[in-house]
């Protein structure tokens, strides 16, 4: 299964939910993502599927391969908002900028940012 950036959102959503709370639900995600349940569900087939996520009863987890894919995107995330907030964008503008940029910027170019974002 080739991740395009929702299976990418979806991932780094569980991630960030298991980090928040014991166990993370689809109607969790749903609530945080804004997505009906039944959305939630047909995603998470698909990602099941595609060796990312796991499913027992209620209980969704990230595989050790889901768990690469969402820490590296939420990293991502993380210098990235933190990065513009340092260059003075508003804080709410970095966090929508950041979540659209972490899919689709290089590793090079990321890498470079995280080197720069650390002096700053």
């Amino acid at each position: 299964m080739i991740l395009h950036e929702s299976a990418e959102m979806y991932l780094e959503t569980i991630h960030v939910l298991s980090q928040e709370q014991e166990m993370v639900r689809a109607v969790d995600i749903a609530s945080r993502m804004g997505f009906s349940k039944p959305t939630i569900s047909e995603w998470m087939h698909k990602l099941v599927d595609g060796g990312y996520v796991q499913i027992d009863g209620s209980s969704i987890t990230l595989t050790e391969s889901g768990l690469e894919v969402a820490t590296k995107i939420y990293e991502r995330h993380t210098v990235l908002e933190d990065f513009l907030k340092k260059l003075g964008v508003q804080a709410e503008v970095a966090e929508e900028d950041a979540c659209r940029i972490e899919h689709y910027i290089s590793d090079e170019t990321f890498e470079a940012i995280k080197r720069h974002s650390e002096t700053l």
